[in-house]
Formats: structure tokens, sequence, C-alpha cells
């Protein structure tokens, strides 16, 4: 059976982009970009129509003009993505080959492309939210008044025929789902998003999208190592919150391709070669920036930040250290992880303060370490990586 066929990759290319739809928090965005239109390389052109109001019908005169303002605004694209994926020859059989590539390349875009998409599409839309002061100091203890606070700040600029959603922190989800304010408030309504018609919980009519802390940064690193991915900028703050029309922003997907190649083809190896590429932003236009409001935790002043250590083996002491402050009540977290991009980041048990002792039954090798620091018990901040190396 041949894998390497236009028509396979056309038909994996349109799956991958419904799983994307499907899985993403954010696809919904991209129903936003029908009207757009790409001029060169990078460059979107989305149309916007402004009119004149009503004025008043003169008898003799009859009707006022007023001009209907069509204007293009240009927006640059940065976000150009890929990954080449290889299937060893002997891990895949003749009838199998179909089957096993769309597991494979089905649990990349779910794992690896729908995190960092709406990780970037949340980080952008908050940034604009942080830029124009368009933001709430939230209470975790009543979530509820501060989710009405930026949803009555939204309508205020939209009106109330506009459908909003709200992006909740996964933690801040948990608050509000066990608030007694909002128990009996909150129902199950549909959504739609692409040619999907999802059942998501909402309140007072604002669909209610829960998104993990690890996506809902603002600021981020987009790797381009080895590994890849990517990690929260050392100091970003948690967007607890943030609200906006579903119509407010153009997610815009100029590319998202799947080239296949059979063993034979392939001169690096022999396997099967998948290369994925996706191009990708989130837009909003200038009418719609002060439609975008957030509740951003506390900004967290990190002044010290773990430092590297070289120790030897057998002779281990000292710590690791981070001081920080902020307006509200901090709380600490310390992490073990594979490499200095975090990976493989696993919770220290009863290390949950600004100082860890480094482990004193360490073996020669290189070890890693970084702390989030809380703010009211949400991730506000996460340090350096730290690299403890025992020689």
């Amino acid at each position: 059976m041949s894998i390497n066929s236009i028509q396979n990759a056309a038909a994996y290319s349109e799956e991958l982009d419904r799983l994307f739809t499907q899985k993403s928090a954010t696809g919904f965005f991209a129903d936003n970009a029908l009207r757009t239109k790409f001029v060169g390389a990078k460059t979107v052109i989305i149309p916007n129509v402004d009119f004149a109001g009503l004025a008043d019908y003169d008898r003799d005169n009859g009707f006022s003009r007023g001009a209907v303002t069509v204007s293009n605004g240009s927006y640059t694209m940065s976000m150009d993505r890929a990954r080449s994926l290889q299937i060893d020859r002997e891990d895949m059989d003749e009838t199998g080959i179909a089957g096993l590539a769309g597991k494979i390349l089905g649990e990349y875009v779910r794992t690896k492309v729908v995190p960092e998409c709406d990780a970037y599409v949340i980080s952008k839309l908050g940034a604009i939210a942080d830029s124009r002061a368009n933001t709430v100091e939230g209470d975790i203890e009543h979530p509820y008044e501060t989710l009405c606070e930026l949803i009555n700040n939204v309508r205020e600029n939209v009106g109330y025929d506009e459908e909003l959603v709200a992006f909740v922190d996964s933690k801040i989800y948990a608050y509000l789902q066990n608030s007694n304010e909002i128990s009996r408030m909150i129902t199950v309504s549909d959504f739609a998003q692409g040619d999907v018609n999802l059942q998501v919980k909402s309140i007072n009519g604002v669909a209610l999208i829960p998104v993990v802390s690890e996506r809902m940064k603002t600021e981020y690193d987009f790797l381009n190592t080895a590994n890849g991915g990517f990690s929260p900028k050392d100091g970003a703050r948690t967007i607890n919150m943030l609200v906006c029309p579903k119509a407010g922003a153009h997610l815009v997907k100029k590319t998202e391709q799947l080239r296949i190649f059979t063993p034979e083809q392939n001169i690096d190896a022999d396997a099967y070669k998948f290369d994925y590429r996706i191009y990708y932003d989130v837009f909003v236009e200038k009418s719609g920036l002060d439609a975008i409001w957030a509740w951003i935790s506390a900004e967290v002043q990190i002044t010290e930040q773990p430092e590297d250590t070289t120790l030897s083996e057998g002779e281990i002491s000292g710590a690791l250290s981070v001081n920080a402050s902020s307006t509200s009540t901090l709380s600490y977290q310390w992490y073990s992880c594979l490499d200095e991009m975090k990976t493989g980041a696993v919770k220290i048990k009863n290390q949950s303060t600004n100082t860890m002792p480094i482990p004193a039954d360490l073996t020669a090798g290189e070890y890693y370490y970084f702390v989030k620091i809380m703010v009211d018990g949400v991730d506000g901040a996460t340090s350096r990586v730290a690299k403890v190396t025992i020689e």
C-alpha cells in the first residue's frame, strides 16, 4: 500500500485541521478569519467597515448623505512553526501504515500543536488587555463577582447582542464550580466551533472555557531547539480570566500542510517521514481592542533568582533560593526538571518555601530545579532554572 499520495496528504491535513478545531480552546477564532486576504508572504489584510450615524430627515432636501468607509487593516504574521516526524519502517506493517500514521499525527496535533497555539493566542489577547489597562483586580474568594465585572466591561463596549466567551484558568475554574454564588447558575449550552457543535458550561449566556494554567500566561518563549515547544518566560504572570467577544479576534492559518515521504523517498532514514508545518497568527481589529478584558495575577518582582552551582559528590551542602515580592500573598513550590527548558517538570514534595536544600544524595551528573511562585494560591510567576552540577 503506498502512503505517498496527494490524496492521502490532503486527507490527513483535513483531518488534522478538524482535530485542531475540536481540541483547541481558541480554535473558534478561526471562524472569524473568512474575510481575510493574504498579500505577500507575511501580510494579512482584514477589512474594516464604518458607517455614518443617522441624521434628521429633511422634508425639502430629503435624505442626509452618509459615507460608508471601508478601510483595510494590514497585519503581519509571525508564527511559522514546523516539525519533521519519522516512523521507522519496522514499526509499521503494510496494512497498518495509514492507521498508525493517523494516530501518531493526531496525537502530535493534540499534545504539541494545540497547546502551543492556545498559549500564543491567549497570551497575545492578554497582552492587549494589559497594555490598554483593560484589567480588573479580582478576588479569588469571590470569582463570580470578578467574572461579572469583566463581562459588564466588555458589554459596555460591544452591547448585549454579541456572543461572549470567558477563558478561565483551571484553578480559578475550580473555585467557580465550588462557589455557592453560582452553583445553580451554571448551565450547559451549545457552542459552535468550526463545523463542530460542542457542549460547554456557561453563565448568563457567556461560554466558560477552562484552560490549563500553563497556557494562561502573559509571555512565552517559543523554542527553536531540538525539543522545541514553548515555555512561560521567567516572571510571566497568570491570566486568571479573559473575556472577549467570540468574534473579537481572527485566528489566521495560512499554512497547515503535511508532506508524506516513504522510506524509499526518505534519504535520511529507513522510515516514513511526515513534514508538518503551520503558519498562523491572531489579530484583533482596532475597533475591538477595548472589548478584551482580563484579570491578571498581581505582578511578582523577583529580586534574587536561583543560582547555578557546582558541588562534589558526597560533600553536598547549601540551598537554592529565590526572593520575590508582590502586593498579594505569595507561596512557593519547587520542581525538578530534565533541562533548562523545564522539560518533564516534577513537583518536589515538602519544598514549599522560598528556599530548597540541595538533596544530599545526588550522584555525579547535572540536575535542574526551578520554583513556581503562587499569588493568592494561583500560579503567578516562575523562576529561572538553576543547574546543579555534581562532580
